[in-house]
């Protein structure tokens, strides 16, 4: 019986010692400290490549072909943001061509806040939620020629 007793002490304090080591739930992702700053568009993905310039070599990043794309995040250490996207639409033509048609600016200001994995953005349907890998944030939209796959961020 004693050594049942003292079994259970030491499987009591293994679970105590377990249950209180280091977990802040972050799992190796960013802190919301290191994500205030801002961050630039450096990718416009489409699913397939495309020659929206005419030179003869394509790209499946949109800015590599158009220079009227361009955006921003500005993350505070508030936890607001400030937003800023060039409107554009792709457009079929023919044989497989597309064009792109720029016109005005998309802003937003509203909140953000980050597991460190994700950052959630509240004011704009444009960001919603983006994935956090390596020093980039990426929006996944998924859509196939002429829509948008991703839209990737840059820490600036």
């Amino acid at each position: 019986m004693k050594t049942i007793k003292v079994l259970f002490a030491y499987f009591s304090m293994f679970l105590l010692i377990i249950s209180c080591s280091d977990d802040d739930g972050n799992d190796g992702g960013f802190s919301s400290a290191a994500l205030v700053g801002t961050w630039d568009l450096v990718a416009v993905s489409v699913s397939a490549a495309v020659d929206i310039d005419g030179d003869g070599s394509t790209s499946t990043n949109l800015l590599d072909e158009e220079d009227c794309i361009s955006g921003s995040i500005v993350l505070r250490d508030d936890a607001t943001y400030q937003f800023e996207l060039a409107n554009f639409s792709l457009t079929p033509i023919t044989n497989n061509q597309y064009v792109v048609q720029c016109s005005g600016v998309s802003q937003a200001t509203g909140a953000w806040g980050s597991d460190g994995i994700q950052v959630v953005f509240q004011g704009s349907n444009l960001l919603g939620t983006l994935q956090l890998s390596n020093n980039t944030m990426i929006k996944v939209v998924g859509n196939q020629l002429p829509g948008v796959a991703t839209y990737v961020y840059e820490r600036r």
